[in-house]
């Protein structure tokens, strides 16, 4: 099955521009799930109960909701139990190049290098981020249109890319991408995990493939990546997963084996714990979404052909 029902949205934001921002009043969530060739930044204000699909990742939204999506990575928000009619939303968009690959390397720019990266799978930022970053957000907006909003969007993704409040979203897997992290010997054992992901994984192995004790190596992985090595084999085989449930008729019980989980339990257990859904539901959503993404699809062909008939005639 093809995840042909994502729109690639062709975005307002102009060759000649640094970047789009938009400000809108709504009360309701009805945009479908789309990508992009360009950065995301969105805050949502008021938008309690809603849900934010990031990839792979299902989460419901809380009074306050800011999102970072990276290029190409697919996204959406539903009505869901959603409520409010005054929500707020602000959405920046802005190409990847707004901060060049030679000003990324320099060491005074390493927080934002990490920013874009992670922007990959999406980041979400907690509410203690969101109440920092308002202020930061606001002052954007308020900023007369020129040079000194674009150096407003600067200092506001620099002030992002120092918070400890968030985490990713999409799993590397899902979204077929990878990080470029600093440590060669990261980089080694992420190679080692992607390529034998269905096999047992031992911590032996791990750490003598990076030339160090296993309680050492277990520490170092989490400082260079901030999780621990069993929740990062997790994501990774979760990924799988979630990419075979969304574009395969392949059974859970197969799935299940084949991305590594020793019982299919087990393998539920973590699934719903980590996407607040079980497999069943997450494939039978994605599939809603398709067949609701075609008939949207058919009826908008349809009502152009009706169109195109009272024209010849």
């Amino acid at each position: 099955m093809e995840n042909n029902y994502i729109i690639q949205e062709i975005t307002p934001l102009k060759e000649s521009d640094c970047f789009y921002l938009a400000e809108r009043v709504k009360d309701s969530f009805n945009y479908p799930l789309h990508k992009h060739e360009v950065l995301e930044l969105n805050f949502i204000e008021n938008g309690e109960g809603a849900k934010r699909i990031v990839g792979d990742c299902i989460e419901t939204l809380e009074k306050y909701d800011l999102v970072l999506i990276g290029v190409g990575l697919e996204h959406g928000w539903e009505q869901h139990d959603c409520k409010m009619e005054n929500v707020h939303e602000i959405m920046i968009q802005f190409p990847s190049d707004i901060l060049s690959e030679s000003l990324l390397q320099k060491n005074q720019c390493s927080s934002l290098r990490r920013l874009i990266e992670n922007s990959r799978k999406g980041i979400s930022f907690g509410m203690k981020a969101c109440e920092t970053m308002k202020s930061k957000i606001y002052e954007v907006m308020n900023t007369e249109a020129g040079f000194y909003r674009l150096l407003k969007l600067y200092d506001l993704l620099y002030t992002l890319s120092m918070q400890d409040d968030c985490h990713t979203l999409a799993s590397g897997s899902f979204t077929h991408s990878t990080d470029d992290v600093d440590s060669r010997r990261v980089k080694k054992i992420e190679d080692y995990i992607n390529r034998n992901y269905k096999n047992e994984i031992r911590l032996n192995t791990l750490a003598d493939l990076a030339g160090m004790t296993p309680t050492s190596f277990s520490r170092f992985f989490r400082l260079r990546t901030g999780r621990s090595l069993s929740d990062y084999i997790i994501d990774i085989r979760l990924g799988h997963a979630a990419r075979m449930l969304a574009d395969s008729t392949t059974s859970i019980v197969e799935i299940c084996y084949d991305c590594g989980f020793n019982n299919v339990s087990n393998f539920n257990r973590i699934f719903k714990k980590k996407k607040g859904c079980t497999p069943s539901s997450f494939r039978a959503d994605y599939r809603n979404k398709t067949r609701s993404r075609m008939a949207r699809q058919q009826a908008i062909k349809k009502k152009d052909l009706t169109h195109k008939k009272k024209e010849i005639i």
